[in-house]
This record gives structure tokens, sequence and C-alpha cells, in this order.
């Protein structure tokens, strides 16, 4: 529903109308038809509560109800913005009227909703409860999703700029649109975007991109029904696209060959599921994939000492994926006073194709792919998230393009406004391309260097910050943090491996965060001033790093 675009006093009067009984009904709402208080989700589960009536209170950007966020510009920013239309919010909730009340659907409800950048903030809670029958309120509260703006960032001794026009919930209809225009050290162009992740009144995405550059262009398409929560029993979708580009290879931080990359890919799958039994979602999936790389040389680049062979490979596949339910709500961890949650149950996801001449294949080969993710609440104040990945192919002459890794990060909370943090990442790559280099810098986690610092077949980076979370909200809009950190790391391994400085390099520094809480795209600005230890005499003895990330 459009929200009315009214002014002056009939306006204000009409507001406060509508709030103010709003809100003593909301205060009501508390105790139930007996006078007694709401029982709590869990008690309402137990007791075999049914589900009643489901209010969507699609609440502004700002609360004209807070003294510290009733003011002109602010109630300016609210008329301009055309809410979320309740249907948005109501087909994203996994329960219905009629149903047991079930805290499972609720609390995956909210990080369902939670995950779109529109909102907030989310709160889902019972108002009224009578007879056996439990009403339910869910709350939201908007973004402002209209960012017309300049983009700047500088890492590794290198800038990247941008400007931008992005809608992510185009008239309150959850629609994302947008063009922006970029420029960094491998390309300059622009790009238009438009999807929608809840199309047909469901939970279809579409979403086409097209970008055109200095070097090339690319096209992406998908349109797809995924396992959108743990109890979803089936999935399908179609994906497509198509690039064309420069590739470089890097030796010290220069570029040592280039050649022309075109691609093109495309993949339909089909899964099913039981949904959740016992708290694990077991998932099935099959489908074909198809991928043509070709690779050219041009005179007007530098030559590359190797050129890959082209490859066009057509396979069937199989895909299994495993999710257990368990997730931990917390605050103050990779994002500034906005609730977060983390994974702590395992994760895992296997693929395994079958390309073929037969198929139009360059090759008979064998296509694999493995994530695994898993956490650990090792105390109230203490987590660990570990991950691992393998992908790679095998044919007649054995493995081929096998890039292996993992990562864990460590979180211990000091109070509620200091955390000690701590990630430590080792990736390899056997039997690789010319360009399947993995690279290190202040780009890539180590902030003291210049990007792509360090090339190799092998890389390892430990990084530990001591962050702090203050309770500072300038303007009612950004939220502020700070940290210091230490870097470790090395690549190596290879042909193209450094020859200056290629032994382990470490860092340290000092940075502020702000996070833009009121706004869709919701990063956290990262503005650092790292030192490298182990400098040698051809690069700076700081770097000045400006980078939008999506967490502290």
């Amino acid at each position: 529903m459009k929200q009315p675009r009214q002014f002056g006093l009939i306006r204000g009067l009409a507001a406060l109308a509508f709030f103010l009984p709003l809100s003593i009904a909301t205060a009501a709402a508390q105790e139930s038809s007996e006078g007694k208080p709401i029982p709590s989700l869990r008690e309402l589960e137990a007791a075999g509560a049914i589900i009643g009536e489901i209010r969507i209170n699609n609440q502004n950007i700002f609360d004209l109800d807070d003294p510290r966020e009733n003011n002109a510009l602010f109630r300016l920013a609210n008329q301009l913005h055309i809410r979320t239309r309740p249907s948005v919010v109501r087909q994203s909730l996994l329960f219905n009227s009629g149903e047991p009340l079930s805290v499972q659907l609720i609390e995956e409800s909210e990080r369902l909703l939670r995950g779109n950048g529109y909102l907030y903030d989310v709160r889902i809670q019972p108002f009224a409860y009578h007879d056996g029958v439990v009403d339910i309120e869910v709350t939201t509260r908007d973004t402002w999703t209209l960012e017309p703006g300049f983009n700047f960032s500088r890492q590794g001794g290198s800038n990247t700029s941008g400007l931008t026009l992005k809608e992510d919930n185009l008239l309150g209809t959850g629609i994302a649109i947008g063009v922006g225009r970029t420029s960094d050290v491998d390309r300059t162009g622009r790009e238009y975007f438009i999807s929608q992740h809840n199309a047909f009144g469901g939970w279809t995405n579409i979403e086409y991109k097209h970008g055109t550059f200095d070097d090339g262009n690319s096209d992406s398409f998908r349109l797809d029904r995924p396992f959108y929560a743990l109890d979803t029993r089936w999935a399908a979708g179609v994906a497509a696209a198509t690039s064309r580009r420069i590739d470089s290879i890097y030796s010290g931080s220069n570029i040592i060959g280039q050649y022309r990359h075109a691609s093109d890919q495309g993949e339909i799958y089909g899964g099913w599921s039981r949904g959740m039994v016992n708290g694990w979602t077991h998932r099935y999936s099959i489908g074909l994939q198809y991928q043509d790389d070709t690779y050219s040389t041009d005179p007007s680049l530098p030559a590359p000492s190797e050129v890959p062979a082209d490859l066009t490979l057509a396979a069937p596949f199989f895909r299994y994926e495993l999710v257990e339910d368990d997730f931990q709500k917390v605050k103050n961890r990779n994002q500034i006073e906005r609730v977060e949650y983390f994974e702590l149950g395992v994760h895992s996801r296997l693929q395994l194709g079958r390309a073929m001449t037969a198929l139009g294949s360059t090759r008979d080969l064998w296509l694999y792919s493995a994530t695994l993710s898993d956490g650990f609440a090792l105390s109230r104040n203490d987590n660990l998230l570990v991950s691992a990945y393998a992908n790679g192919r095998y044919g007649s002459d054995g493995g081929e393009r096998q890039f292996y890794g993992g990562m864990g990060k460590y979180y211990r909370q000091q109070g509620g406004r200091g955390l000690f943090f701590t990630s430590l990442s080792a990736d390899t790559v056997a039997n690789g391309e010319p360009s399947d280099q993995l690279l290190l810098g202040g780009d890539s986690g180590l902030r003291g260097y210049p990007l792509r610092y360090q090339t190799g077949t092998n890389r390892v980076l430990l990084s530990l910050e001591q962050r702090g979370y203050t309770d500072w909200h300038p303007f009612r809009l950004f939220r502020v943090g700070g940290a210091v950190f230490y870097d470790y790391g090395r690549a190596w391994g290879g042909v193209n491996q450094n020859t200056v400085n290629p032994g382990w390099l470490s860092d340290v520094g000092i940075g502020l965060r702000f996070l833009n809480d009121r706004s869709s795209r919701g990063g956290v600005l990262h503005i650092d001033l790292a030192f490298p230890l182990n400098a040698d005499p051809n690069i700076k003895s700081y770097q000045f790093l400006v980078k939008l990330k999506i967490s502290f």
C-alpha cells in the first residue's frame, strides 16, 4: 500500500490520530483477554496454540515518536519514502493463520526478513491470546533505499571509484533496480541491474545484469525458486551468463602478461527434499551445467608466457546439501548494534558432474566441488566458525585446476562493547592455469602492503583484531566502531611468485568503522592506516585504505 502524501496540519493530525490508538492498542495487547500476561512464544508452542490474526505493522524509516528522530530532515525522509508494502512482508513469512504456532518457523521468518536490505529492524511477537488462539504482530522498520551517490575506495595503493543510482525497494515492492559506473585497477565501465526475490507473489527470484567495460562486456540472467527455507520441499531454476574481458597475470604487484578471455556459462536444475526432520534438512538436485571458455592473445597487450587452452564442458550433475538448524542470535560481531545470526550448525554441499564429449565437451572429465562449514559456541562469549572448500576437475591425466582451502574465525566478546577477533585462512591450487593465481596484498587482507603484492599457488593469512563498538549514533544515521589489527601471511609457489621480498610478511594498523544503518546497503566503511613490518625500499612505509565492506 502506498503511503499517503499529504502535508501540513491535516497530515500531522491524521498521523497523531493513527499512531496514538495504535500505541495504546499495542500496549494493551500485551495482556490476554483474561487480563493475564501473554505467555512467551515457547510457552504458547508447548500449549498447542493456534495462530489467529497476523498483523503487519510496516513502519517508516524514522520513529517520529522518538524526540531524537523527530526533526525536519527525518520527517521529510519519511514523507518521500514509500514504505514496504504489507504484502511483501507477509509473503516472506513461513507461518499462516490457522496453523499451530512454531517457534522455529517464527525465528526463521525473522532471519529471512532481516536478510532483506530494505528492512532495518524486524520483530515478531504475540499481541493477543484467547481460547487457545494467538494473534501475531510482525513489526518492520524500513531503510532508505534510493541511493544516488559517488563511491570511492582505496586499498593497496590503488583507487576505486564509481557513480551510482540504485533503488533497492522500488515503490515498496522489493524490486531492486540501478545503474552504476565503476573504475578500478582492472577495468572501467557501467553496470545495469534489476532483480526481484519474491516474484509472482512467492519465492521466485529473477535477476538480470548487464555491464559494458573498457575491456569487454558481461550479461547474466537467473530465474529460480531456491530452497529458501529449511522445510522447503522443492526447487528449480535456470541461469546463464556471458562475459568478454582481459585476464592479467601478476608478479610483485606488476602485470607481466594479459590475454583476452571469452566465457559462456549456463545451468538448469531441479531439486527435492523431505524438508526438515529432527533438526536436519537433506536436499538433492540434478541438472545440467555448460561452460565454454576461449582464450586469445592481443598484440596491444603484454604477451603472456602461456595462454590456457580453449575448453568446452557440458556436464549432467548431482548435488547434495545438508543443513542443520542451529543459529545463534548475536550483536556486535560483524555489524555494529545490529542483530546478526551465526550459523552454528553443520552446512555442507557436494556436487559431482561428468563432462562428456558425446554432449559437446572438449574432453571427458569429472567435475567436483564441495563446501563444509560448522560453528561452535565454546562458551556464552566465545564462538568459533570453521569452513573448508575443494573444487576441480579430474580426467585421464589426473587432477586439473584443483583448489583447496579452509578458514577459521574466532570471536571473543568482552562485555557489550569489546571483542577480540582472529581469523586464519589457507588456500592452495594444483595444476592450475597461468591466471589461477592466489593473490595477497592490501586488497586481500595484508593491509600494510600494495595490492596483489605477493602471488603464488599457496597462500596463508592470519589476522588479529581488537575491536570496539561504541554506542555513539551520530545524527541517528551512523554507528561507529574501531579496531587495532595485526596481519601475518605469505603467498608462494608457482612460476610467477615474487622475486623481491618473497618471505613471510606482517603489518600493524589502526582503523575506524562506520555503519550507515539507515541505508539499504548497510555496509561498513573501513578507514585504515597500516604499517608494513617487513617492507622493502620500493614500497611506502604506510598504506591508507578506504573501503566499503559488508562486515566489520
